[in-house]
């Protein structure tokens, strides 16, 4: 919209507050801070939802990768011909075998449910996930053999253990005897504890070397299952369709979305409650630049009178209060997207801050998975936020605009 030299001067003009118009312009102010704060809600929370379902992706893949070969009844006899058929399918990048248990772990007297992992003593170490996430102690210390486990950092200081002293895990089931079923218990030296940033993995998690894990629960040569990766995490389905019938008598393929499926589908629904619900907030928020700017057009309808019997064109006025509508929708998006940015940028200080002053835990990991509020900003959705406001806020300004621009300059004038 193209202002020529006098419209630009009176679209000023009506910006700043005159004589007798200081309650106009407040409700103008407050139109521009209640766009911002807006803009800057929907920001915030959909760079959360983002970073929360990306880093919860990256985690859960990153420990689980993108989809299971999981034996029947829980055992993997022939895996090594079947890993052969694994790595051989076109689009999988990587496949190891797997021993995943839930067990129990005693240290000093306390107890604690965990889940064992047996890995490769090479996938330990290359894991994405864990790689650098050790808190204290080292990986690289697990041997075949060795006795030494991974824990952690939750589980350990659940069990109030630390690294060098004995973690003790049970295995229920043991071995059969003629006096019943004897439950197996093995000592190990915790020799890291890492913190991967999941509650649930960091509270429960125990790593060791496949070969002590095979041993602990009595699978002789067996695995539990082999784990892969494929090029394309959302496309992993159509990968490993003709993996499935070579298959089919021997285990069955469990991808990341039925692992994970009610966890993503509850975290996309409320992404998009999330969107209308904060949209709608917007959307009232520029309610505040219609009444500002019907007020503005009947303080000013002598103005405007006097403006048409000077030559001013009824599409110069429309012009005019469209454009100091949308000047005003604009800065309050603009400021909304600085304050938003400035929000995710000390997002954690804020939360700690909050949680200091009103003594409430507002982020407890038990119950949000992740043990810091994450933020990831996609760009795309940024733009598609800025557009919707100032999307809402020219169709605000058309009908103080037309009001205006039809204003009949012989009724207002006749006993001036």
């Amino acid at each position: 919209m193209i202002l020529n030299r006098y419209e630009r001067m009176v679209a000023r003009r009506y910006l700043l507050p005159g004589k007798g118009e200081g309650f106009i312009f407040l409700v103008a102010t407050i139109s521009l801070v209640a766009v911002a704060l807006g803009v800057a809600a929907l920001i915030i929370v959909m760079s959360v939802m983002n970073g929360f379902r990306a880093e919860l992706f990256d985690k859960i893949v990153g420990l689980n990768g993108h989809a299971v070969v999981q034996g029947y009844n829980g055992r993997l006899a022939d895996w090594r011909n079947v890993l052969k058929d694994v790595k051989a399918t076109p689009g999988v990048t990587e496949a190891s075998p797997l021993i995943e248990q839930p067990l129990l772990a005693t240290h000093n007297g306390r107890v604690e449910a965990i889940l064992t992992r047996g890995m490769l003593v090479s996938d330990i170490l290359e894991n994405p996930t864990l790689k650098g996430k050790t808190i204290d102690g080292d990986l690289r210390l697990l041997r075949p053999g060795s006795g030494r486990v991974a824990i952690g950092s939750r589980l350990a200081q659940n069990l109030g253990a630390r690294v060098g002293q004995q973690l003790t895990i049970i295995n229920p089931q043991g071995r059969a005897t003629p006096f019943g079923n004897v439950p197996r218990e093995i000592s190990y030296e915790i020799s890291a504890i890492f913190e991967v940033g999941v509650y649930d993995y960091d509270k429960a998690f125990v790593i060791m070397p496949i070969e002590d894990a095979q041993l602990l629960m009595l699978m002789d040569d067996e695995i539990g299952m082999i784990e892969l990766t494929t090029e394309d995490a959302d496309d992993v389905n159509r990968i490993l369709a003709p993996l499935a019938p070579k298959i089919a008598d021997k285990a069955l393929i469990v991808d990341w979305k039925s692992m994970n499926a009610s966890l993503f589908e509850a975290l996309a629904i409320e992404r998009v409650a999330m969107f209308v619900v904060l949209s709608i907030i917007v959307l009232v928020a520029v309610f505040n630049i219609l009444s500002s700017l019907i007020m503005l057009v009947r303080a000013k309808t002598r103005d405007i009178a006097i403006l048409r019997t000077m030559g001013a064109s009824r599409q110069s006025l429309l012009k005019i209060f469209v454009t100091v509508g949308l000047l005003i929708g604009t800065a309050g998006m603009v400021a909304g997207v600085i304050l938003g940015f400035v929000f995710l940028f000390f997002r954690q200080g804020i939360v700690t801050a909050i949680q200091y002053v009103t003594g409430l835990e507002l982020w407890d990991p038990s119950i949000r998975f992740l043990t810091e509020l994450p933020s990831r900003t996609d760009p795309f959705e940024v733009l598609a936020i800025c557009s919707l406001a100032v999307l809402f806020s020219f169709l605000a300004t058309l009908y103080p605009a037309f009001k205006a621009a039809g204003t009949d300059p012989v009724q207002v004038l006749r006993y001036e």
